[in-house]
């Protein structure tokens, strides 16, 4: 029989807490919840959820903060919860690493392919990501840690990914030095599927590129009529 897959709710809501937790057990979820962040701290010390719920709203400790805090630990995909509807809230969770987002009030239902979905992903990745026996890659004079998926200038200033820049520099890492179309960036899971529209792929290299700051555009090159490639040497460790 199959391991149900642990999920951690962090909502200072006591009925919100109450209410997802039920359905989320009933859709087959084993649940642990947390009112603010060091409730979450104790849960997560003692038991590993395989996904974090994550309120954007907390008393003393935001939601930004703890997501954070989380990916800077591990790479436990983390779905925030939240009920402001700005884009740059949402931004900001995506860039601090989150996985995905969702507006309160929402339904259950939503909440739940939502889930589902991310597991998915993170769970059943395409096999050239799968986990890599290489804690580290070293990019020229640049350093990615694989486990806390930060990146590291030359100077050895932290740079944050958010789990999309994760996922691409990743693929890129994997196939230095070889050209990849944009379709083959999809394929091998570059861009979330979900994500795919007009330009996507040039977006996100885009930003990954600022990442790197004036050296973007000189590591990760265009080649015009058939995509981009990391022109870099690469070393893992």
């Amino acid at each position: 029989m199959e391991t149900p897959s642990r999920i951690l709710l962090v909502d200072d809501d006591r009925d919100i807490r109450t209410l997802l937790g039920e359905q989320l057990a009933m859709s087959g979820f084993e649940v642990e919840t947390a009112g603010d962040g060091a409730r979450m701290r104790e849960v997560m010390a003692a038991w590993t959820p395989d996904l974090v719920l994550l309120d954007l709203n907390l008393p003393r400790e935001d939601g930004l903060k703890l997501c954070r805090d989380i990916r800077a630990a591990s790479t436990t995909p983390i779905i925030m919860l939240t009920a402001r509807g700005e884009a740059v809230d949402r931004i900001l969770g995506l860039e601090m690493g989150a996985d995905d987002y969702l507006t309160k009030p929402f339904e259950p239902r939503e909440l739940i392919a939502r889930i589902r979905n991310v597991l998915r992903r993170t769970q059943a990745l395409p096999a050239n990501l799968a986990p890599l026996e290489a804690r580290r890659a070293m990019i020229n004079d640049w350093i990615l840690d694989m486990e806390q998926r930060l990146l590291n200038d030359p100077a050895g200033r932290v740079v944050m990914l958010s789990g999309a820049e994760f996922r691409l520099l990743r693929v890129l890492v994997d196939y230095a030095n070889r050209v990849l179309s944009r379709e083959q960036l999809i394929n091998l899971g570059a861009v979330r599927q979900e994500d795919v529209l007009d330009r996507a792929v040039d977006i996100q290299i885009s930003r990954l590129r600022q990442k790197f700051g004036d050296e973007g555009a000189v590591l990760i090159r265009t080649i015009r009529n058939e995509g981009y490639v990391l022109a870099a040497t690469v070393a893992l460790s």
